[in-house]
C-alpha cells in the first residue's frame, strides 16, 4: 500500500501515468487498485497476478486480503488497473472489483494496460474508449513531469526497487567486515568494566543515542557516514532502547533520512539488518513510499523472522494503513518532540 503523491487526476490517462510514480516503479503482469479522494490520488495497492498453479480460491483469498487493506482506507471511489495480456488479467480484474465493491466501496472504473495502451471495461463509448484501446501518455507527459517535481521516482520493474536495498557487495563488503569487528570490540570495550545491569542498559543507551543524533546531523547536513560510523551504529541499534530512539525520531520523515537508512540497510553486516530495515520501513512510510518500505521490512523480517518491530511493520502495510492513522494515535507532547528534533 503507497499513499498519495498529492497530484490531481483530470483523466484516465493521466491516472495511468502517474501509478507508477505512486509504486516507485512500473508495474507488469499485476493489479493495481487506486483509491480517489475528489480528483486527487489518494493511495495505491498493488498485488501480483495469479501464477498458473492457483486454484481459484487461493485467487479468490489474496483478491479478498488486498480489499480488506483497500476498505481500511475509506476511498471516496477507486480505480481497477490491470497489467498484462487479457486472459491473465481480466480474471483478476474482475475477482478485485467484485470484491472490494462487496466490501462496500465504489469502483469508478475498470481498466487494463498493456504495450503501451489502455483500454476500460466500464466505458461504451467507442469514441472516447476504442475496441484497440488508446495510448498511454509518452513518459515525458505533464503529469509525469508533476510527479518527478515532487519527488516522486517510477523505476522500470519492482526488482529494481529491491535493489534500492540490497547488501552492498565486493570491496565495500569486504570494509565493511572489518569495520564491524572493530565496532563489536569497542562496545565489548564497554562491558570492560563491572557494570550492573541498570549502568549497562543506560552506558548503551547514551551511546546510542548519541550515534543516531550524529548520523542523523550528517545526512541532514549532505554528507554520509564511513564504514566505521555505519558499523558502530548498526552494532549499537541491536538494542532496543535505541532503535526505539531512532523510531521515535522519524515520526515526520524526511528525504535525508530514507537516504539515511538506506545507506545502513544496505552496508550493515547480516546480523544487524532487522532493526535498520525497520528504520527504513517506518521512515519510508511515514513519507508516502509504501513499496520501498515493504522491501526495506522484506528484508528485515528475511534476517530475523522474530523480529518484533518488523513484525508489526510487516501487518501494518499488509493493512494498508496510512501513516496519519499513526500521527492522529500519537499524543502530541510526541509529535511536538518529533518537530524539535527537525
Amino acid at each position: 500500500m503507497t499513499s498519495t503523491c498529492n497530484l490531481a487526476i483530470r483523466t484516465p490517462a493521466e491516472l495511468i501515468a502517474v501509478v507508477p510514480f505512486v509504486m516507485g516503479y512500473h508495474p507488469s503482469d499485476s493489479v493495481a487498485m487506486v483509491g480517489l479522494s475528489g480528483s486527487r490520488l489518494d493511495f495505491a495497492a498493488c498485488h501480483d497476478l495469479p501464477p498458473p498453479d492457483w486454484t481459484a480460491a487461493d485467487a479468490q483469498k489474496a483478491a479478498d486480503d488486498v480489499a480488506d487493506a483497500v476498505a481500511l482506507q475509506r476511498p471516496e471511489r477507486v480505480v481497477i488497473v490491470g497489467y498484462g495480456t487479457a486472459k491473465r488479467v481480466i480474471p483478476s480484474l474482475l475477482r478485485s472489483a467484485e470484491a472490494v465493491t462487496r466490501r462496500g466501496v465504489d469502483v469508478l472504473d475498470v481498466m487494463r494496460v498493456t504495450d503501451g495502451r489502455w483500454w476500460s471495461y466500464t466505458c461504451t463509448d467507442r469514441e472516447c474508449c476504442p475496441p484497440e484501446g488508446s495510448p498511454c501518455l509518452p513518459g515525458d507527459s505533464v503529469i509525469a513531469a508533476e510527479a518527478t517535481f515532487h519527488g516522486n521516482v517510477a523505476l522500470p520493474s519492482r526488482r529494481d526497487l529491491t535493489a534500492q536495498v540490497a547488501p552492498v557487495a565486493g570491496a565495500e563488503r569486504a570494509e565493511m567486515r572489518r569495520a564491524t569487528e572493530r565496532a563489536r570490540s569497542r562496545f565489548t570495550g564497554l562491558l570492560a568494566e563491572d557494570l550492573t545491569a541498570e549502568r549497562y542498559a543506560r552506558l548503551v543507551r547514551q551511546h546510542g543515542q548519541l550515534a543516531v543524533r550524529a548520523a542523523e546531523k550528517c545526512y541532514r547536513a549532505g554528507r554520509t557516514l564511513g564504514p566505521d560510523e555505519i558499523a558502530w551504529l548498526g552494532v549499537l541499534l541491536v538494542d532496543r532502547s535505541v532503535e526505539d530512539f531512532a523510531l521515535e525520531r522519524a515520526v515526520t520523515a524526511h528525504e535525508w533520512q530514507i537516504r539515511l537508512w538506506t545507506d545502513v540497510l544496505r552496508r550493515v553486516e547480516p546480523p544487524y539488518v532487522a532493526p535498520a530495515g525497520c528504520l527504513l520501513g517506518f521512515t519510508a512510510w511515514q513519507a508516502g513510499r509504501g513499496s520501498l518500505a515493504r522491501v526495506a521490512v522484506d528484508r528485515a523480517l528475511a534476517a530475523e523472522p522474530q523480529h518484533h518491530m518488523a513484525g508489526l511493520l510487516h501487518n501494518v502495510l499488509g493493512f494498508g494503513l496510512p501513516p496519519r492513522m499513526l500521527r492522529k494515535a500519537l499524543p502530541p507532547r510526541m509529535l511536538g518532540k518529533a518537530r524539535r528534533w527537525r
